[in-house]
């Protein structure tokens, strides 16, 4: 079906449930209306043949037995044995009796008189054995049994009684139609109350696609009530953890982008002002050159270090290899010291072989290093190490800096976020740290904080057996 907006019309979850309901109701029920239509007609033929054969037996007991007016037995004479049976018995309402002698009607009671001139009597005349059958007549539908009975002068005869079923049959017809009437009834209140208790159990539903349609970038505060702990509150819950988690991840990508355009719209601003103002002395273009280049680089370390946490919901952002530790920090060593004229020292390495990410692995601990060489006074000592320890690496910087003050510590590896107090500002877009973690946690490990007023130890925690692994057992 079509609706009006030329789409194709789909039931609701709701109506579904209650035609899957009246379906299976229709289907209990039919078979049943059924089965007991055919168990009342079975009893109306039973009841009927019970009745033939009781009055075909009482024949058969008077034609042993003495005839009233001679006084002796009947010896075969069918005439009198009709005769006889005709005044001794008078049919219940319903039945007919109809006798025939040698091939011709004899007599019928008044029941029975309603036969003469059909072919059903032409038919019982021309009988030469017992027959018991159903037929259709005018006046309705009729069961009959038909003997034959012999006699010494070979003038047989035919005995028919027959029972008529039409009052019977209209009778179990209006027992199924009252047991339909009361099954229909029943349906529909059923029916009523499914449709309600459908509406109850789907009414979760109903709030989740509720609020999932209210939800906007700008509002995602709307919850679905939990209630019970059944499949459907289960779902409530699951659907609220998910907004909650929407709601963190648009709440950070809104600061990040408020933050991350502030950081590029500076240098921006700085160098249009420049080179607005630039004049023709050679001096001034040099020097306005060298700030303009100054700029440029650090718009390009933003960006880079903004595609590196980009890539990092990426599922290949973390690329394990087996890497020596030992080999690792002393190539980490000789990069760190072309950071500045000081030395950076290995304080120990562990020749132990770990699962992980060589170039992210560098690239965030050289991040370490250049806040350690940055961030401190020159005559500040900066040092690393590697060690494995059971399941666990640990890769350290340290330096004998002034430390981190408190108040820093828990926003300090927030994307953008930089040390107001006690260490040496450089003007970073303070995303290092940020990256750190990023590339610790990428790893299934964690990024460490040990700082007090002689110096600041950051260390990254990584599995040794890789991520991977590490969830695998």
């Amino acid at each position: 079906m079509i609706d009006h907006r030329g789409r194709r019309w789909v039931p609701s979850a709701r109506m579904r449930i209650l035609g899957w309901y009246v379906a299976l109701f229709a289907v209990a029920v039919v078979p049943a209306l059924l089965i007991q239509r055919s168990f009342l007609l079975d009893q109306v033929v039973t009841g009927a043949d019970q009745a033939l054969d009781q009055e075909v037996s009482e024949l058969r007991q008077l034609a042993g037995d003495v005839d009233p007016e001679t006084g002796e037995l009947f010896a075969g004479d069918v005439s009198a044995i009709f005769d006889t049976y005709l005044e001794r018995n008078v049919a219940l309402s319903g039945e007919a009796v109809v006798t025939i002698v040698g091939g011709e009607p004899y007599k019928s009671d008044l029941s029975g008189a309603s036969f003469r001139g059909t072919e059903l009597l032409e038919h019982w005349s021309s009988l030469q054995a017992p027959e018991r059958d159903q037929v259709d007549t005018e006046s309705g539908p009729i069961r009959y049994l038909a003997v034959t009975l012999a006699s010494e002068d070979a003038v047989g005869g035919v005995f028919v009684v027959a029972i008529a079923l039409e009052a019977q049959l209209a009778s179990v017809d209006g027992v199924i139609r009252v047991g339909a009437l009361v099954l229909g009834s029943i349906l529909l209140i059923a029916s009523a109350v499914a449709w309600i208790a459908a509406g109850e159990v789907l009414r979760p539903l109903r709030l989740l696609s509720e609020t999932a349609r209210s939800i906007t970038e700008s509002n995602l505060s709307g919850r679905i009530p939990v209630e019970g702990d059944d499949e459907l509150a289960e779902l409530a819950g699951t659907f609220n953890d998910m907004l909650d988690r929407l709601e963190e991840a648009f709440a950070t990508q809104r600061r990040f982008a408020d933050d991350a355009g502030h950081e590029l719209r500076t240098p921006i601003t700085v160098i249009r002002g420049q080179l607005e103002v630039l004049g023709d002395d050679p001096d001034e273009r040099k020097a306005t050159i060298r700030l303009v280049t100054g700029e440029l680089d650090r718009m390009s370390r933003v960006v880079e270090d903004l595609l590196v946490l980009a890539k990092a919901e990426q599922p290949d952002f973390i690329q394990p290899h087996p890497i020596d530790l030992a080999e690792l920090v002393e190539e980490l060593a000789v990069k760190a010291s072309e950071l500045s004229p000081r030395q950076v020292a290995v304080t120990a390495k562990d020749h132990a072989v770990v699962l992980g990410d060589w170039e992210r692995l560098t690239q965030a601990v050289m991040n370490l290093a250049r806040n350690a060489v940055e961030h401190t006074p020159e005559t500040a000592k900066v040092s690393l190490g590697a060690q494995a320890n059971g399941s666990w690496a640990r890769i350290w910087v340290t330096d004998t800096g002034p430390g981190i003050p408190a108040s820093d510590r828990d926003r300090l590896f927030d994307r953008f976020a930089r040390g107001h107090a006690g260490r040496r500002p450089t003007g970073g877009a303070g995303l290092g740290l940020s990256i750190v973690k990023t590339i610790a946690e990428g790893h299934g490990g964690r990024v460490e904080l040990d700082s007090d007023s002689v110096g600041t130890t950051f260390t990254i925690v990584i599995p040794v057996a890789g991520l991977d692994q590490m969830e695998g057992t």
